[in-house]
């Protein structure tokens, strides 16, 4: 089955919009913007960040990253990348890379952690969000998170 023009534009939106809640992501985290950053989860989100912790609706997931990056902010950037996007209607699943850099005692920059966020997304007031994200750790990984 063929799509109509119409729908092809709607889905290379859908495609562009999602990617673009990726990059705000990185962002957001790294500028220590904890309000945009919560704002990018659905309003009944979840994040599983195995080690560091889970939360449920964006208060929690705000105050899980605000005791996450307690005095760190501006020290590490996250780089996301190789997004992969499976759309169906207003909702999606998607899986990204993500890479870790952080400035070393010599301001070096050094890569400490490489992994992958597992995402169900959803079209909630006419924008994506994030409905839930699990993310695992490939390296190191003794800090993958556990399943669920």
């Amino acid at each position: 089955m063929s799509l109509t023009l119409e729908e092809r534009l709607r889905r290379l939106e859908d495609i562009l919009a999602i990617q673009q809640l990726f990059i705000d992501y990185g962002l957001a985290l790294d500028a220590g913007d904890l309000d945009t950053y919560a704002q990018l989860f659905a309003t009944q989100g979840t994040v599983n960040l195995g080690p560091i912790g889970r939360a449920t609706g964006r208060a929690e997931i705000r105050a899980l990253m605000a005791q996450t990056l307690e005095g760190l902010v501006g020290s590490s950037f996250h780089i996301v990348s190789s997004p992969q996007i499976n759309l169906n209607g207003d909702s999606a699943t998607s899986q990204v890379m993500w890479t870790v850099i952080h400035r070393d005692k010599n301001g070096q920059p050094q890569v400490t952690m490489i992994g992958k966020h597992h995402d169900g997304l959803i079209r909630e007031n006419g924008e994506w969000k994030i409905q839930s994200r699990r993310g695992t750790v490939d390296i190191p990984s003794k800090y993958r998170a556990p399943e669920i």
